[in-house]
């Protein structure tokens, strides 16, 4: 590896990575490329699914150069090229049942994920669909979540309006605060986490399993859910698309959006010419 001042790079995808049509724009990857080329360790890390991310992985060679994929917002997170599990964390199965009646009674949709489908309990909720596009697969729909739901999962996510969700998030955390946690990845996606999920502690992992100092990440981010990570990196960026919230807590905030290739000419700015 060069003397780099930032030898990893952690990329959001939705919103950051990938335009709004949700593909890799040519650009991105190609400054991806060089960065990885120069030895820089690149991590995609989403509040997606594995299945969400693994497309691109691909697309970027991950088992071959060895990128890591963090996915449910770093809940699991491994390296692409070893197969090594660096963090899993699963959701509580005693809360499975109570959560789902708390999202229902607010007006939202619980779903989870298979390894090839997110499942819910309706296939025609826009928000449930607007996953189901996020991750590039379609809706399993089931009679009764809870039911279907008796395998380890890694998270729950609450999909709708976000007043509502955000009466869901409230009485959530007031049940199960305790073994659990949640925050936004969107306005309208509400995470429901085992306790320990977040970026900024998905990054501290992977940087001590890289042996990377935290000052060493650049980050890029655009959601409510990046913005622990834009602030635990030495080097975060916010998309000029980014959340209000999200550009005030960054380091800096690119002049361009998702769809401009604001990641490549991060890249180029702060690695590749440097």
């Amino acid at each position: 590896m060069q003397n780099l001042k930032y030898k990893a790079l952690a990329l959001d995808l939705d919103g950051t990575l990938t335009d709004s049509d949700k593909k890799l724009p040519p650009a991105n990857k190609e400054a991806i490329l060089k960065a990885m080329d120069l030895g820089v360790k690149v991590i995609l890390i989403s509040g997606r699914s594995v299945m969400g991310i693994t497309s691109l992985a691909k697309e970027l060679e991950f088992e071959k150069r060895g990128g890591i994929i963090a996915a449910f917002n770093g809940g699991k997170t491994f390296d692409c090229k070893t197969g090594t599990i660096i963090q899993q964390l699963l959701f509580p199965p005693e809360a499975i049942a109570g959560t789902c009646a708390i999202v229902r009674k607010h007006g939202a949709q619980p779903l989870s994920y298979t390894d090839t489908h997110v499942v819910a309990e309706t296939d025609s909720d826009p928000y449930v669909l607007a996953e189901c596009k996020c991750n590039s697969t379609t809706v399993k729909k089931v009679p009764w979540l809870p039911d279907f739901l008796d395998y380890p999962i890694p998270k729950l996510l609450a999909a709708g309006e976000h007043e509502r969700l955000v009466e869901v998030r409230r009485e959530f955390l007031e049940t199960y605060s305790h073994i659990c946690d949640s925050f936004f990845a969107e306005s309208y996606f509400l995470e429901l986490a085992p306790k320990g999920v977040a970026k900024d502690k998905a990054l501290a992992g992977i940087g001590s399993f890289l042996n990377i100092s935290r000052e060493e990440i650049m980050a890029c981010g655009d959601g409510f859910n990046d913005i622990p990570m834009l602030e635990y990196a030495g080097l975060g960026i916010a998309m000029k698309n980014a959340y209000p919230e999200t550009q005030e807590r960054a380091d800096y905030v690119s002049p361009f959006t998702n769809d401009e290739c604001g990641v490549a000419h991060a890249i180029e700015d702060f690695i590749l010419n440097a």
